[in-house]
């Protein structure tokens, strides 16, 4: 194969992933590109000659940063590895969290203060969402600190769509813009099929509010019935995040008592809470899988509120200190999402100390700061599975394969909860580790393993793009990671942040 082949196969590789991870057929990829599933399927297989500009709009259409061309900003990550790190680390604010409470700003009247924000791709997304249909927005200070006014009337005719499309959040503006809109049209990525199976669990929640969505071609058209609410309790046919987020929204001004089982308490589903109790709605159960919810028809309120930090970061530098034999101490944990992961990781002989229980901002949520120490780890007993909170996060479980990998043994993960995401484990594999894929859900990883360092293009998948740059902070040698877009999607200047803990990773853009 020459280089132009290889070459030309890596890139159809890389826009076949993303296409799969963003839920398209190579059908519904074609509609979005004007061209034909015959044109996808070669270039896919890497047959098919590509302009830059070809690229750019695949990229576009997958929210994939496959190429980037005259723009600012790192694509790519060189790591030195084999170095110990060192020092303290904040965790910082809930991803998640964030993102939903933008979304509840618009139940809002009044003026909306958010402190320390995460500034990542999903949130810039949705600011660009709200600043087009007239929200105003605007940054204060350098500490992420956000204020958002609503106006009287939204121009959601004016919405951006392009940035609609690239963020799957756009699904939560269902539940606060219903009290505002008769009608209204939202976009979303992908065909017909995949919104009907996308939106089909939140309309369980949404349809005893009155709100009707029919799913076309890359838009919800939604018709919203006021004053219309649930004659019996809410049963969430799945325990979704988002689910029982946008059954929240829904319920905060509705001018009656909603009940909501099957709920998820998991932390930013709390978050949440706490924010719209603020806004003076009242909520019993925070915390559990019943809610009950005591709507406030109107909501003006000027409200400061601080969404607590991210177990899932927090998972991550733990992760790292595990991974590179370190001694860091990280701050600000959120402990009650964070106990099962510990007292696994204690099973497998991690040894840490935890500092004195404190609260979070929000002045509900219980942190601790973490001393981590260099650890010999040997395989669990049992096979590692998330479950719904208060489980093992279902986000987390991929940082146990790279975890794992140190070890000694043999262990089971089993990633029940999506397709194909195991799959890209097996990337750990170019690095040294030995990850063998049983089926698209379950790995066994054999350890230990002797990390040596590669090139590696990153997956479509958030977390296992990120356990792939913490096997190169343990890898001897310099690796290369490619097209981080995923991970800055997710992650505030995580490379940065690492490097001042004694970390070697480079930004740099390819010319």
């Amino acid at each position: 194969m020459s280089a132009r082949d290889d070459y030309l196969a890596r890139i159809g590789t890389l826009i076949r992933d993303a296409r799969q991870h963003s839920g398209l057929t190579q059908s519904e990829l074609a509609t979005e590109l004007r061209t034909s599933q015959s044109a996808v399927n070669r270039i896919e297989k890497g047959q098919q000659n590509l302009t830059l500009e070809m690229i750019a709009r695949i990229g576009t259409a997958l929210d994939s940063e496959i190429v980037s061309v005259g723009t600012s900003g790192p694509s790519h990550l060189r790591v030195k590895g084999g170095t110990q790190l060192s020092g303290a680390i904040d965790v910082k604010s809930s991803k998640n969290a964030g993102v939903a409470l933008l979304c509840a700003s618009l139940l809002n009247e009044g003026t909306t203060i958010l402190r320390k924000v995460a500034r990542i791709e999903e949130v810039n997304r949705l600011l660009e969402v709200l600043s087009s249909i007239g929200v105003r927005t605007r940054w204060l200070g350098d500490e992420g600190d956000l204020e958002l006014v609503v106006p009287a009337q939204l121009d959601l005719a004016a919405m951006d769509e392009a940035a609609a499309r690239r963020t799957r959040s756009i699904i939560m503006f269902l539940g606060p813009l219903m009290h505002r809109v008769d009608q209204f049209e939202l976009p979303y990525a992908g065909g017909c099929d995949l919104g009907t199976r996308t939106v089909e669990p939140h309309m369980t929640a949404l349809r005893p509010f009155g709100l009707k969505v029919v799913a076309t071609e890359g838009s919800y058209y939604v018709d919203a019935a006021r004053g219309v609410g649930p004659e019996r309790p809410i049963v969430l046919t799945e325990r979704g995040d988002t689910v029982t987020e946008n059954a929240l929204l829904a319920a905060a001004r509705y001018d009656g008592v909603t009940v909501i089982r099957n709920a998820s308490p998991n932390y930013m589903v709390q978050d949440l809470c706490f924010f719209l109790e603020k806004l003076g709605v009242g909520i019993e159960g925070i915390g559990t899988t019943t809610l009950r919810v005591t709507g406030k028809p109107r909501i003006n309120t000027d409200v400061d509120y601080a969404p607590s930090e991210d177990p899932i970061e927090a998972m991550s530098l733990i992760a790292a200190a595990i991974v590179t034999q370190s001694s860091i101490t990280v701050r600000r944990v959120p402990i009650e999402f964070m106990e099962i992961e510990l007292a696994l990781l204690e099973e497998m002989g991690f040894r840490y100390d935890r500092s004195a229980e404190y609260a979070a901002e929000n002045g509900q949520t219980r942190l601790v700061d973490i001393t981590t120490y260099p650890s010999d780890l040997r395989a669990p007993i049992d096979k590692v599975h998330p479950m719904p909170f208060p489980g093992l996060n279902i986000d987390n479980l991929p940082f146990f394969a790279v975890i794992a990998a140190t070890a000694q043994g043999q262990t089971l993960l089993h990633d029940w909860v999506y397709e194909n995401r195991a799959i890209y484990l097996t990337e750990l594999n170019k690095l040294g580790a030995r990850v063998k894929l049983l089926d698209p859900h379950r790995v066994l990883v054999d350890g230990p393993t002797h990390w040596s360092g590669t090139e590696i293009v990153c997956p479509p998948a958030l977390r296992p793009a990120v356990v792939i740059l913490l096997a190169m902070l343990a890898a001897k040698g310099t690796s290369v990671l490619r097209s981080v877009y995923v991970i800055n999607r997710g992650y505030e200047d995580l490379a940065e942040r690492l490097n001042a803990l004694g970390a070697q990773i480079e930004t740099f853009r390819d010319i």
